[in-house]
C-alpha cells in the first residue's frame, strides 16, 4: 500500500529533475563553445574553411567542454528542482505525509550516480578520443594559410614566389585592371615582371590552379649573359595580346596531419596507457639519475693521470697545517687553479643541464598522474554539487532560473577555482598530485554534507526567509 505512491512521487521528481538537467546542460555546453570560439576566433577566420571542417572542429570541441558543462549542469537543475517544488509546497506535503528528504532526494541521487559512472567512461574513452581529434585539426587549422584574397591597390603575397597588384576589380566578374605580377621564384629579385592593363581571375574545377588571363601587356624578364664583362643582364621585353599565367593553390587546401604524432600526449590517452606511459617515465628517470650520479663521480673524482714534478712526493711525506697549495711551485698552482676552475665550470654546466632534464621529466610524470586522477575527480564532482544543489533548492524554495543561476554559478566558480589552484599546485609540485587535484572534493564534501543534513532537519540556519524578516523587523522597529 506504501510503495505505490512513493513510486509516483519518484515518477515526478525524476521528471522534474530531467527536463531542467538536459536544458541547462546544453545551455552551458553552448556558452562554453562560444567561449571556445571567441578564444580561437583568429586561427579560424579567413582560412576558407569548409563548413563541414569547422563543424567536426565544434564538435570535438563540444566534447572536451562536457567536463565543465556536467557538473554545472548537475549543479543548476538539482537546485532548481528542488526549488520549484519547496516553492510550490510539494516539499511541504511530502515531508509531512511522513517522508523524509533523504527519501525525496534517493530517486535523483541513483541518477547522479549513473551519470557519475557515464561521465568517468566519457572521460576515460570519449575525451581522449576528442583531444586526440581536436589537436590534430587544431594544428591543420593553425597551419593553414589564408584563403585566397587579392584586393584592389594592395600588394598581395600569399602565393609563394609571387608578388602581385591589381588597381581594379570587379568582384561579379572576376574582372581586373592594370596588373601587376613579380615573379620571385627564382629569387633573384624583380628579374621577371609582367603588366597587362586588364585580366580575368579564375579557377580549375578542382580549385587546384588559380588561372588569370591577362591581356594586351608586355612581359619583362633580365637574365644573366654568360662570359660577358661584369656580369652584365640581358633584357627581354615582350608584347602580348592574350597571355595565362597558372598558380598552384595546393597550399591553401587543408592538408590533415598524421594523428599518430599527437597519440603519445597524455590528454589523449586512457588509464591503462597513462600507466604504461608513467611507469616507462619513471624507469626512464631512475636511468636517468643513475646516469647522473656515475658522470657526477666521474667528474669530481682525481684524476690520477694527472701529475706534477717532485714537489708532490714531497708534500705527501711532510705534515703541513698550512694551506697544502702553497706549497707547489708558482707554476704548478697555476695548472692547478687552471685544472680546478676547468672542472667547476664543467660540473656546475653538467648538473645544470641534468636537473633542467630530471625536472622536465618529473614534470611529465606529474602531468600523467594528474589525467589519472582527473579521470576519477569528474565524477565524484558531480556526486558533490548535486548534495550541495539538492538541499540548497530546499532550502531557499525559489525555482525557475533566478535565485538558482545566482546560487550555483557562485559554488561552481569556486569550485572550479579551487580545481584550478590545486591542479597547478600539484603540476608545479607544491604538493603532491592527489592533494592538489582532489583539493576542491576534499573542501566541498563537508559542505555538502552540512547543507544536506541541515536541510534535512529543517533547521532555519540556512532558511533565507529567517534572516530576512529578521533585518526587516530590525529596522523596522528602527524606523519608528
Amino acid at each position: 500500500m506504501f510503495l505505490y505512491p512513493i513510486k509516483k512521487v519518484h515518477k515526478l521528481i525524476i521528471g522534474s529533475f530531467i527536463g531542467p538537467f538536459i536544458l541547462t546542460f546544453f545551455i552551458a555546453l553552448f556558452i562554453l563553445l562560444m567561449q571556445f570560439l571567441f578564444k580561437y576566433i583568429d586561427d579560424l577566420v579567413g582560412k576558407g574553411l569548409e563548413w563541414y571542417v569547422v563543424l567536426e572542429l565544434m564538435a570535438y570541441a563540444s566534447s572536451t567542454l562536457v567536463p565543465m558543462a556536467l557538473p554545472l549542469a548537475i549543479l543548476l537543475s538539482s537546485i532548481m528542482t528542488f526549488g520549484n517544488l519547496g516553492e510550490h509546497y510539494e516539499l511541504v506535503a511530502l515531508k509531512s505525509s511522513g517522508i523524509s528528504l533523504r527519501r525525496i532526494m534517493m530517486p535523483l541521487i541513483t541518477i547522479v550516480f549513473f551519470i557519475s559512472i557515464g561521465a568517468f567512461f566519457f572521460s576515460n574513452i570519449v575525451m581522449p578520443y576528442a583531444n586526440l581529434k581536436m589537436g590534430a585539426l587544431m594544428w591543420d587549422v593553425r597551419n593553414q594559410k589564408p584563403s585566397l584574397a587579392i584586393k584592389a591597390g594592395e600588394f598581395y603575397n600569399g602565393i609563394d614566389g609571387y608578388s602581385i597588384r591589381v588597381a581594379e576589380k570587379d568582384e561579379e566578374k572576376n574582372a581586373l585592371k592594370n596588373i601587376v605580377i613579380y615573379n620571385h621564384t627564382a629569387n633573384n629579385g624583380n628579374m621577371n615582371v609582367l603588366m597587362a592593363d586588364s585580366g580575368k581571375m579564375l579557377k580549375s574545377d578542382n580549385d587546384r590552379y588559380l588561372v588569370i588571363e591577362l591581356y594586351n601587356g608586355i612581359s619583362y624578364e633580365e637574365a644573366g649573359v654568360p662570359g660577358t664583362i661584369n656580369n652584365r643582364k640581358q633584357l627581354t621585353r615582350v608584347k602580348f595580346k592574350e597571355h595565362e599565367v597558372k598558380f598552384d593553390l595546393s597550399t591553401f587546401q587543408l592538408n590533415r596531419t598524421d594523428e599518430n604524432l599527437f597519440k603519445d600526449h597524455y590528454t589523449m590517452l586512457n588509464l591503462s596507457q597513462l600507466k604504461y606511459y608513467k611507469d616507462s617515465l619513471n624507469e626512464r628517470l631512475t636511468r636517468d639519475k643513475a646516469f647522473f650520479n656515475q658522470n657526477y663521480a666521474l667528474y669530481t673524482s682525481m684524476n690520477k693521470s694527472f701529475k706534477l714534478d717532485s714537489s708532490v712526493k714531497m708534500i705527501e711525506n711532510a705534515k703541513l697545517n698550512t694551506n697544502i697549495i702553497r706549497n707547489f711551485k708558482q707554476e704548478d698552482r697555476t695548472m692547478i687553479y687552471s685544472r680546478a676552475f676547468s672542472t667547476i665550470r664543467n660540473v656546475a654546466s653538467y648538473t645544470e643541464s641534468a636537473k633542467t632534464d630530471l625536472d622536465n621529466m618529473k614534470e611529465k610524470i606529474r602531468r600523467h598522474e594528474i589525467e589519472e586522477h582527473r579521470k576519477f575527480t569528474l565524477p565524484f564532482a558531480c556526486m558533490i554539487l548535486f548534495f550541495i544543489g539538492a538541499p540548497l533548492g530546499a532550502i531557499i524554495r525559489k525555482g525557475g532560473l533566478g535565485m538558482p543561476i545566482v546560487i550555483s554559478i557562485f559554488f561552481f566558480i569556486f569550485f572550479h577555482i579551487l580545481s584550478i589552484t590545486g591542479e597547478k599546485m600539484a603540476r608545479q609540485d607544491v604538493v603532491p598530485v592527489w592533494q592538489g587535484m582532489w583539493m576542491a572534493s576534499f573542501i566541498l564534501t563537508p559542505i555538502g554534507i552540512f547543507i544536506t543534513r541541515k536541510a534535512s532537519s529543517d533547521s532555519a540556519l540556512l532558511n533565507l526567509d529567517v534572516y530576512t524578516n529578521f533585518f526587516k523587523k530590525l529596522f523596522g522597529k528602527k524606523s519608528k
